[in-house]
């Protein structure tokens, strides 16, 4: 009986053997494409049989290769985005999948480097020393995430003391073109108490790549950041990978224990990449012209960063968003508002007074400010918001003299106040105000509070 037993347990270990050497030979097998059709950004192919996501390498006319990522199918036909320019390209060329998956590098091996969307350098530094891992990871059970419960100081006065910071908490940068953004970046880049640094420049002007890197970071949070950058004349593909990199980059850096900060400038750029691949594919457009799909990929996308698990790491996210013509009812705008834990808002009006950073207190907000801070703070950024509304609803009445000061004592006192609130909201970027000088300056202001 046991020699039955043992004879047919062997000859079921070689069926499973023999079955999984025919998957493992069925898998190298790669079946070949042509190329049928050229439309705008997508090429289409025939009897090409590859997954969406993965890449393949179509050969273009001089025997060079152009790599391209599955984005769809239809029917027979496969449809893929190039990664870069399609200069070349001929009737029936050769498509052919490529077995291995995208990987992402990782490591302390990366920390003052430049990286293109792919993950190779573009500071002409050499060739990346450290490891690499799967593009794709498993997001954390909401539930497993460590709560957010201590402060980050980000160095900047008006965000420390008015709308406090938690660390692993994700935030939107909300501002039209020219009000500073990026150097408040800039001068959260250099202050904030952070393990690394990840910057993502996506579908940001080439010019200003380099500027950022060398102004608004500078040498010393050089050292302990990564800069992915993806600048606008990039396929929107790269845009979208530029994101996705830093992104597991920051996330990689979380895992081994660190407090990363993730700055992202913009989440408004990545969203009209994502709105490029969608309408080429043929996905019909809904708010705007931004597909649906656009919206179900914004989420995916915010909710990697934050805090992981208990006694690990966290990734604090900046995201900018750009509102175009100054509108905060633009799509992209309504949509980050509402998947984030807060959002900041840079005003025009504040930044043509000559008050920078010109943050908008009354229309900014972070959702866990509360959490994280004690409760005699809490009312004194209560009393300074009062105090702002109050002096903002009646300025027009005060810059004509048509006020008569005596008439309401909370108008009064907004008024004898005004002068040493702007002082307060204005930060020269470099001069840092760290978390104990900015709520000793916030108590000078409202020393008692009820």
């Amino acid at each position: 009986m046991i020699a039955l037993t043992a004879a047919r347990d062997s000859r079921l270990a070689k069926a499973l053997t023999l079955a999984a050497d025919r998957a493992a030979n069925s898998r190298s097998v790669v079946v070949e494409g042509v190329l049928k059709r050229v439309v705008g950004l997508t090429l289409e192919a025939v009897g090409c049989q590859s997954q969406i996501g993965s890449r393949c390498r179509v050969v273009n006319a001089d025997g060079g290769m152009l790599e391209a990522e599955v984005v769809g199918f239809s029917g027979d036909r496969t449809y893929l985005m190039p990664t870069g320019e399609m200069h070349g390209l001929k009737p029936n060329a050769r498509v052919i999948p490529m077995a291995r998956m995208p990987r992402v590098p990782v490591g302390e091996g990366l920390l003052g480097r430049v990286l293109d969307s792919e993950g190779e350098p573009l500071d002409g530094l050499g060739r990346l020393v450290c490891e690499r891992r799967a593009a794709t990871t498993t997001p954390i059970n909401p539930l497993a995430r460590a709560p957010i419960k201590e402060p980050l100081d980000v160095g900047v006065r008006a965000i420390n003391a008015l709308l406090t910071v938690g660390r692993g908490q994700r935030l939107g940068l909300f501002a039209g073109t020219g009000v500073g953004k990026s150097t408040l970046l800039g001068m959260m880049t250099r202050y904030t108490q952070a393990d690394i640094i990840v910057v993502g420049l996506v579908g940001e002007r080439g010019r200003e790549v380099r500027d950022f890197i060398d102004n608004a970071l500078g040498p010393e949070a050089l050292k302990r950041a990564v800069v992915v950058a993806t600048p606008a004349d990039r396929s929107p593909l790269a845009r979208v990978r530029g994101a996705w990199l830093a992104t597991s980059i920051a996330e990689a850096f979380r895992d081994q224990g660190k407090n990363v900060l993730l700055l992202m400038d913009s989440l408004s750029r990545y969203a009209q990449a994502l709105r490029e691949i969608g309408l080429a594919v043929g996905e019909p457009p809904a708010t705007r012209g931004y597909p649906p799909s656009v919206f179900a990929q914004l989420p995916k996308l915010v909710e990697r960063a934050g805090n992981g698990l208990p006694g690990g790491g966290s990734i604090t996210a900046f995201y900018t968003v750009l509102a175009e013509g100054d509108d905060q009812n633009d799509p992209i705008v309504d949509a980050a508002r509402g998947i984030l834990d807060g959002h900041f808002v840079l005003s025009r009006a504040i930044a043509d007074a000559g008050i920078y950073p010109a943050l908008d207190i009354e229309a900014s907000i972070s959702r866990v400010a509360n959490e994280v801070t004690p409760l005699d703070h809490q009312r004194r950024v209560r009393a300074f918001k009062q105090t702002v509304s109050t002096y903002q609803r009646n300025r027009d009445l005060i810059n004509i003299g048509a006020y008569k000061p005596g008439t309401d004592p909370k108008v009064d006192a907004a008024m004898a106040m005004w002068p040493r609130i702007e002082a307060f909201l204005r930060q020269d970027v470099h001069e840092p105000s760290m978390f104990p000088a900015s709520r000793a300056a916030l108590q000078n202001l409202f020393p008692e509070v009820k």
